[in-house]
C-alpha cells in the first residue's frame, strides 16, 4: 500500500507577493474506530474484542490523567506522549505569570517501528 496525495497550491505566509507554489499533501484513505481497531486487535490475539475496547479505553482515561500531572508517558515501542506550552515573554524569571501561557499541547514521539514506517513508506497520486 501506498499513501495518496493530491497537489495544492498555496502563497508563501511570509511573503505574501511572492508566487504561489504547489505542495503534495496527503490524502486519507479513510478512518478507523476505536471499537474497530479493538476487533482488528482481538482477531490477531486471544482476548476478546469487549476487553480490548476496555483496556484501549482505560489507557485513553490514564494518558489523560498522567498527562494532567506532567507526566511523560512512554508506551514502550509505540512511543510517547508529553505535554508542550507556548507563552508568551516575560522579561525577568520574576515578573513571569501563568496567566502568560497561553495554550498547550500533546506532543507525540513516534517509536522506532514507527519511525522506521516513515522512512520507507511509498507515495502515489491518488
Amino acid at each position: 500500500m501506498s499513501v495518496k496525495y493530491v497537489i495544492v497550491e498555496r502563497v508563501n505566509p511570509s511573503d505574501m507577493a511572492a508566487p504561489r507554489k504547489f505542495y503534495a499533501m496527503s490524502k486519507a484513505a479513510g478512518e478507523v474506530s476505536l471499537k474497530q481497531l479493538s476487533k482488528d486487535i482481538s482477531a490477531r490475539s486471544t482476548v476478546n474484542s469487549s476487553d480490548t475496547l476496555a483496556v484501549l479505553d482505560s489507557l485513553i482515561q490514564q494518558l489523560t490523567k498522567e498527562l494532567e500531572e506532567g507526566r511523560i508517558v512512554r508506551l514502550g515501542d509505540f512511543g510517547s506522549f508529553q505535554l508542550s506550552l507556548s507563552s508568551e515573554g516575560a522579561e525577568t524569571a520574576d515578573k513571569f505569570t501563568s496567566s502568560m501561557i497561553k495554550k498547550s499541547r500533546i506532543v507525540f514521539r513516534p517509536g522506532i517501528d514507527l519511525r522506521n514506517m516513515l522512512a520507507t513508506v511509498s507515495y502515489s497520486k491518488g
